[in-house]
């Protein structure tokens, strides 16, 4: 097997990680413990990790995101969408905390029919390290053999990672994927090497077919563990051109976007949870 290098800051590539050996995951089910909010939305996806948020679109699409739970929306052909928190939230006041992602669309599917997905958690793929120190949640792709749920269009693989402090992780990755880690709490290392990470820092790796992560042993006292994101997918490789929303692949495509904007060839998003399309109502 290839192995995979990890690249930091523009220096050379690190020295080959190690291998999985085996069976290096085995699914579970979790009835309690920590608990997560997502949204995920194909093209320009937002994973949610504490709050509540509301969200409706003008294809009908839409609801409240709760603990656990993932929202996946395929822009395709284009439609309008809000998002706010629940009229109750903000008037009490509360932690918020999200991780937006744009993945781009390939050209053949950039005028698909808009799709929205309702993950509960309970469909998330469970897993655990072989000591029980990294609990994985995949999201959407395949990780050594188990699935989740998320329904893309081009192969991808996306991953939550909780390490507890001092717990490493090695993974089976694609070859043809590339590869990051973006930390959203806590610190750590990625590859053999151990090249630290901490919060709002992304690792990107090179060619191979595993990567490593590691929490570091003692973490801050407001975060116990180390959480990453894990993303990889397929490259692309065709020409783009965004502005503001819209993603697409010549200029040309893009200012016919902007038109199907302004003339309203998208659609409305209906009032629903206390929301308008101005934002949440007063």
């Amino acid at each position: 097997m290839a192995r995979r290098h990890c690249f930091a800051d523009g220096h050379a590539p690190s020295p080959p990680l190690s291998e999985p050996g085996g069976n290096a995951l085995r699914a579970f089910v979790v009835r309690t413990g920590k608990k997560f909010n997502a949204q995920l939305k194909w093209a320009y996806p937002r994973r949610y990790i504490d709050g509540i948020f509301d969200h409706q679109d003008s294809q009908g699409g839409g609801g409240t995101i709760t603990n656990g739970d993932t929202q996946w929306m395929t822009a395709g052909s284009g439609l309008l969408h809000i998002e706010a928190p629940p009229e109750q939230l903000v008037m009490s006041g509360g932690l918020f905390h999200g991780l937006q992602l744009w993945v781009n669309l390939p050209a053949r599917d950039k005028m698909m029919a808009p799709r929205y997905q309702d993950i509960r958690s309970g469909s998330v793929q469970l897993l655990t390290s072989p000591d029980g120190g990294a609990l994985l949640r995949v999201i959407a792709g395949e990780l050594d053999g188990h699935e989740g749920p998320g329904i893309t269009h081009t192969p991808i693989t996306m991953v939550h990672a909780t390490l507890a402090p001092g717990a490493e992780v090695t993974l089976p990755w694609r070859e043809d994927f590339n590869g990051l880690a973006y930390v959203m709490a806590g610190r750590g290392s990625v590859g053999a090497e151990r090249r630290p990470v901490h919060l709002g820092q992304t690792a990107v790796f090179g060619a191979g077919g595993s990567l490593t992560v590691r929490a570091d042993e003692k973490q801050d006292a407001h975060t116990p563990d180390l959480e990453v994101v894990l993303l990889g997918g397929q490259p692309i490789r065709e020409p783009m051109a965004h502005y503001g929303p819209f993603v697409m692949n010549t200029k040309d495509e893009l200012m016919q976007a902007f038109e199907d904007f302004q003339k309203g060839r998208l659609g409305t998003v209906p009032a629903v949870h206390g929301m308008s399309e101005a934002g949440p109502e007063a």
